[in-house]
């Protein structure tokens, strides 16, 4: 797992400056289109670009199942992991609307269903037959962390031969905000009370039922969460895994990304705490309504780009705020400057 460590290069600073300079002459008042001017200046350090754009978005899907379902975490049952990969297949789901809007390449990678799937379009890298139920033992063996790391990281390559210019990850697994959730605990020492959520749509007292869950975890696992990496392996998931190495690999090999809600923000906050330069490459979509996903923001020092009440998962919150990078880029590329425009400006 060497690879996660190898260096990450800051965008091109020339570059930035350059595309800061140029906010600066067009037409409006300096600072008045808000984000929209932070985002097209990054993406034009990223891309070394004096016209950044997001033509090519590139969508992965990564599934799992998760061993902690059978502790009654989730409103659903553990087979819609494998009827929504199902859905995501036929293009069925909500992300499938989004990327087909956005005009996004899309993908689906099996990491861990607990059984194998045939399905035509699925790519298949599994890590193992899910995890293990983490309220009793490890969920998943090193090799296992090794596997679902590198599956995220072969996405990134899968991308990379597609030329593509924003990357987006999305996870699917009943139950992982049970292990989105401890792992957030564990990295940032906030209470589990603090960042339990409903998830799929729990009820308080089956909130109340989760936080115990995820706390008698903790217990158990405390003298070996001492990295984030001991932390993925014991508490984790095969697709947060994957998320993680492909941050880490896309950031390594300068692709902009564009970071979904409280799942994905948990493998981004993972991703940091492995390799500090990759934030630098990371845009964050929103804000989720799942009661953790504001905590993890605020630690990672994050400001999400919406904030539309969404808990959906599956990189749909990413897929929402692509037109918003697209939308920056076009104006920093299309506005005239004072000059062009003749306007007098002093």
């Amino acid at each position: 797992m060497d690879w996660l460590n190898k260096q990450i290069k800051a965008p091109d600073k020339s570059y930035y400056q350059q595309a800061l300079s140029k906010q600066q002459q067009l037409t409006k008042p300096i600072g008045s289109l808000g984000a929209l001017e932070d985002i097209a200046v990054r993406l034009a350090a990223m891309q070394k670009s004096s016209n950044p754009s997001i033509d090519r978005v590139w969508v992965s899907i990564f599934a799992a199942d998760h061993g902690v379902a059978e502790e009654g975490v989730s409103a659903f049952p553990q087979i819609v992991t494998t009827e929504m990969v199902k859905n995501f297949v036929n293009e069925g789901a909500a992300v499938n609307v989004l990327s087909r809007y956005v005009k996004a390449q899309f993908e689906v990678i099996d990491v861990g269903l607990l059984k194998p799937v045939e399905l035509n379009k699925l790519i298949v890298n599994r890590a193992g037959n899910g995890t293990a139920n983490f309220t009793q033992q490890g969920a998943m063996t090193e090799k296992q962390l090794t596997k679902a790391l590198l599956a995220g990281k072969s996405a990134v390559e899968r991308a990379i031969e597609h030329n593509t210019q924003l990357f987006i990850g999305g996870e699917m697994g009943i139950a992982n905000t049970s292990s989105a959730t401890a792992i957030a605990c564990a990295i940032t020492g906030l209470s589990v009370d603090q960042l339990t959520g409903a998830g799929t749509g729990l009820s308080s007292k089956e909130i109340q039922h989760k936080s115990q869950v995820i706390q008698n975890a903790l217990l158990l696992h405390q003298k070996h969460i001492s990295s984030p990496l001991n932390i993925l392996q014991h508490i984790g998931g095969f697709e947060i895994a994957a998320l993680v190495g492909a941050y880490i690999f896309a950031a390594q090999q300068g692709i902009a990304i564009l970071i979904d809600g409280f799942i994905s923000s948990v493998a981004a906050l993972l991703a940091v705490n492995i390799n500090s330069q990759s934030q630098q490459w990371f845009f964050f979509a929103h804000q989720s309504q799942e009661k953790g996903h504001q905590f993890v923001l605020e630690y990672l020092k994050a400001k999400p780009l919406l904030d539309l009440s969404m808990r959906l998962g599956e990189g749909s919150g990413a897929v929402v705020a692509v037109p918003l990078l697209q939308m920056a880029c076009n104006l920093h590329n299309e506005m005239a400057t004072f000059e062009q425009a003749k306007i007098t400006v002093n």
